[in-house]
């Protein structure tokens, strides 16, 4: 069993070096299961079996970590959230992306009211952490649960639901991609347009990426741990309350920090996707490590949830697409550009035509600028019912 703080660490680093050495040999496998979702199981499943103590100095670690690499990472993936790009979109796109959005907001408000007796207390803010993965990804719901102190075991049940009706939720998706005619007459929508942004989007990008270099990651170093640094001390003076802690003052600090700086000549440097991915594999082996197998009793009424979420959201875009005569790509490219988050959107946009990918990328991006203050928006919407 281990007790001491720096071997618990290196463990959770080397599964994560070893799922992702994984995921890029055996690819056909992790496509349907997400790489950080099995580090997370397998660091939880070490927890299971005990092969590390909650012990005072591994206590510390977990906390000293997890608390302070999270402001980086955000800081990090914010980065690549240009706003004038997204704003190309054209706003039907934006539109369809919003309406997605807030078709998965009222899915989480109906699903918990209606449900909320056969929930253990304080289940609002597990649900308000997944809503922040579902409306922009996993360091959204991370930045969520470090906002509202979200419990590990807690985060075991979002991490389930994320896994499993996500998994489920992307075939569907794909599978009415032969249907879209059928479905764009329905609506009476008009695909010119959608094709000529795509054009113009994929002309606009820069084919060739540029070296990463030392110079690069000490930048990205520097930078984000400084900002990440000075929201946590900017954050200690402002006012707090039953919602609004310090810790989620900090979270919308460096949101702000991260999408503004993403506008700048430091949104372009080489190695940025790198470093916040590095972080956030760390984080989810640091959550998982804390959560266990045996608190997932209640595993199948936050499934049964999850699937009850998303026909709420299935049936009111489809309602939005058949008003402003949305098409087929728009909804489901939207709708996983929430759900899935930038390594999904894509896919189901070259499902379509491969010069629509780069409307998935800025409409997944769209949602690690938006997941945050959603998912903790629906938390206090739901702390209130």
């Amino acid at each position: 069993m281990i007790t001491n703080g720096f071997t618990y660490l290196a463990v959770i680093l080397f599964l994560a070096a070893v799922i992702v050495q994984l995921d890029k040999r055996y690819q056909s496998f992790f496509k349907n299961v997400p790489g950080i979702v099995m580090l997370y199981f397998i660091v939880m499943l070490c927890s299971s079996m005990g092969l590390w103590q909650k012990s005072q100095e591994v206590t510390l670690y977990y906390s000293l970590l997890k608390n302070n690499l999270l402001p980086v990472m955000i800081f990090l993936m914010l980065l690549r959230c240009d706003l004038r790009q997204i704003a190309k979109l054209g706003p039907r796109m934006i539109l369809g992306f919003f309406s997605a959005t807030l078709s998965i907001c009222l899915g989480f408000i109906v699903t918990y009211a209606l449900l909320k007796s056969f929930y253990p207390p304080d289940t609002w803010k597990a649900f308000a952490a997944l809503c922040g993965s579902w409306i922009g990804g996993t360091g959204n719901m991370v930045a969520v649960q470090g906002a509202l102190g979200v419990t590990d075991s807690q985060m075991g049940y979002t991490l389930l639901i994320d896994s499993i009706d996500y998994a489920i939720w992307v075939m569907l998706l794909l599978s009415f991609v032969p249907f879209a005619g059928t479905f764009n007459k329905w609506t009476g929508a008009d695909t010119a347009m959608i094709d000529e942004i795509g054009g113009r989007l994929a002309s606009g990008r820069n084919a060739s990426d540029e070296k990463m270099e030392f110079q690069h990651l000490i930048l990205l170093v520097g930078v984000s741990f400084f900002v990440a640094a000075s929201s946590q001390n900017l954050a200690a003076f402002l006012p707090t309350s039953s919602f609004i802690s310090t810790s989620t003052w900090a979270v919308i600090i460096v949101t702000v920090a991260g999408t503004a700086c993403a506008m700048t000549p430091l949104g372009q440097i080489p190695g940025t996707s790198q470093m916040a991915s590095l972080l956030l594999y760390a984080i989810v082996g640091l959550i998982g490590s804390r959560a266990n197998f045996a608190e997932l009793t209640q595993a199948p009424l936050y499934i049964f949830s999850g699937f009850m979420i998303l026909a709420i959201h299935a049936a009111i875009l489809a309602l939005i697409a058949r008003l402003f005569r949305l098409d087929l790509f728009t909804c489901g490219v939207a709708s996983l550009a929430n759900i899935g988050g930038v390594a999904s959107a894509p896919i189901l946009a070259a499902a379509y035509s491969e010069v629509l990918i780069p409307i998935g990328v800025l409409m997944g991006l769209m949602g690690y600028v938006v997941g945050t203050g959603g998912g903790l928006l629906v938390g206090k919407i739901l702390s209130i019912i």
